[in-house]
Parts: C-alpha cells; sequence; structure tokens
C-alpha cells in the first residue's frame, strides 16, 4: 500500500511510535522484518535502535535445541535472523561506487549507520584474496576482532584456519575471509535486524566484486542473510544453495563446533563437498 495523500511527518510520528512499542520491555508489539526495513526507510537519518524479533521456530528444532547459534553464549528466542535481507539486495549509495575491496574497506572504516560504531574498537571489513576462489561468511566480529581489526583471529578463528590450512591445503591468504556485520556486536550478542540491513550492502558489494566459485556460510546468522530464508542450520546443511549465481554451503560455525566438538565430522563432510566442487577432491557422494 503506497502512502497516497498521508502527510510525511505523520508517517513518521507512527513508525515512532511503532519503533518505540518494539522496543520496549517486554516489547509490546513483534516487527516482521520486512517491517524493519519500511521504517528504516521513513527515517533514514535517525538510526534505529535494535528491534527485538519474536520467533516462531516450533519447539524441538535445531535452534531451540541449542545445535545452531553462531554466537559463544546460550541460545535465546533472538538467536536467529528470518528473512531480515533479501539475497537480491543491491548495495547503495557510496558502497556501490566502490571498483575494489580496499575501497571498501574505507567505507567501512568511516561507516556510521547504526549505533555499533560508537562501541567499536575497531571495524572488520574482511581480509584475503580479492580474486579467491572461496568466501568464507561469518556473523559478526569478537571480542578479539574487535581488538585487531580481523576477521576470526580468536578460538573459532584459529579452527577455521586449521580447517582452510590443515583440512582444505589452502593458505589462508588464498581464500577471503569476512562477516555479514563488520563491527562487533556489545557482548557478542546476536545482530539485531536493522543491523543487518545496514551492514548488508558491504557483504553484497564484496561478494560481487570477488565473485568466487563457493560461498561458505558459517552458521544460522550467514546463511540467513545470504539465502533470505528462516531454516536453520540443520535444515540447509546436505546441499547446495545459490547467492545469485554464487554455489552456497552451509556449515557449521567454528564457535558452535568449539562448544559441539562432535559435529566436528559433521562439518568437514560439508568442507568436503566445497573440496570437490573446487576440484580439490575426486568427485565422489554428493550431498545434495
Amino acid at each position: 500500500m503506497g502512502r497516497g495523500n498521508i502527510p510525511d511527518a505523520l508517517i513518521r510520528e507512527i513508525a515512532g511510535l511503532v519503533r518505540k512499542a518494539a522496543r520496549g520491555n517486554p516489547p509490546r508489539i513483534a516487527l516482521h522484518p520486512h517491517t524493519v526495513r519500511l521504517l528504516l526507510a521513513v527515517s533514514p537519518s535517525k538510526p534505529m535502535q535494535p528491534v527485538p524479533v519474536r520467533q516462531t521456530l516450533p519447539v524441538g528444532s535445531s535452534l531451540s535445541a541449542g545445535q545452531d547459534v553462531d554466537v559463544p553464549h546460550p541460545p535465546s528466542e533472538s538467536a536467529v535472523l528470518p528473512g531480515m535481507t533479501n539475497a537480491g539486495i543491491t548495495p547503495h549509495g557510496e558502497v556501490a561506487a566502490c571498483e575494489d575491496l580496499e575501497a571498501i574497506a574505507t567505507q567501512v572504516y568511516q561507516c556510521q549507520r547504526c549505533p555499533l560504531h560508537s562501541s567499536r574498537t575497531h571495524a572488520v571489513p574482511g581480509e584475503g584474496n580479492p580474486r579467491a576462489r572461496v568466501v568464507f561468511v561469518g556473523e559478526a566480529p569478537g571480542a578479539d576482532e574487535d581488538v585487531q581489526g580481523r576477521p576470526f583471529v580468536g578460538r573459532a578463528g584459529q579452527l577455521l584456519t586449521d580447517i582452510i590450512q590443515k583440512g582444505m591445503r589452502l593458505r589462508r591468504e588464498e581464500v577471503y575471509i569476512c562477516n555479514v556485520l563488520k563491527c562487533r556486536p556489545p557482548g557478542n550478542r546476536t545482530p539485531a535486524p536493522d543491523e543487518v540491513v545496514r551492514c548488508m550492502p558491504f557483504l553484497v558489494r564484496q561478494l560481487e566484486l570477488i565473485h568466487p566459485e563457493v560461498i561458505v556460510a558459517l552458521g544460522g546468522v550467514a546463511a540467513q542473510a545470504l539465502l533470505d530464508t528462516r531454516l536453520p542450520v540443520g535444515k540447509l546443511r546436505g546441499r547446495w544453495h545459490a547467492w545469485r549465481d554464487i554455489p552456497v554451503r552451509v556449515t557449521f560455525h567454528p564457535a558452535y563446533l568449539l562448544r559441539n566438538p562432535h559435529d566436528k565430522s559433521e562439518a568437514w563432510k560439508d568442507i568436503q563437498e566445497v573440496m570437490r566442487h573446487l576440484g580439490l577432491l575426486p568427485s565422489g557422494p554428493s550431498g545434495g
């Protein structure tokens, strides 16, 4: 439904009331991610605060059982980001004009699109080969990444490095590693829907410029943001997906594997399928 003849001032007032109700403790209303995007469009000059999103996952699902959360704290009802971004989202403004990864990094360092810029130590745009055959996409920087300004440098980062170097027999410098969010959420909390919406153009432009042969989505947040889905990792693993024309494989986040080492063998199956796709392993039975 269009605005028609409704005055802009009235629309902004209504949007403000809706945001206030959603930010209550407890929230008086729960917003669908599409509504979040509309509210952001109404008042682009005023950053929104994180908006809680009520979950509709059935009790007993893999996420509610704690099997699929990418952050180092117990899962909660806000530990998933259902359908908050569109896989076809287009970078806007200055991000679309970036012609290389260094230009994107400059924009990331200067970014003040959401409140996270005020609490970060360093923004973390990503690092690696600008012509990488494979891009690993995680959720958001953690404490170590925030201090160093580099992605995946803590314990989870060491595990990812081992997967790349010891498992795939590639050098870390040969791949590209980044996150959906470029700034650390305080306390490593799950990214809020509006934070992902504001930050996603950076990732989109990075993927456009690199155009890898494969994207590996590490955990639920990355998978849901890239694939525009509500499904948890347990439902997305074992088959190929696509971001535009680029194949996507979903696997567990390294932080999850540190807490659940029994699933490392399952993650290795995912990585082997990526290796087969890249020609690093002989063809064999495929998981999808």
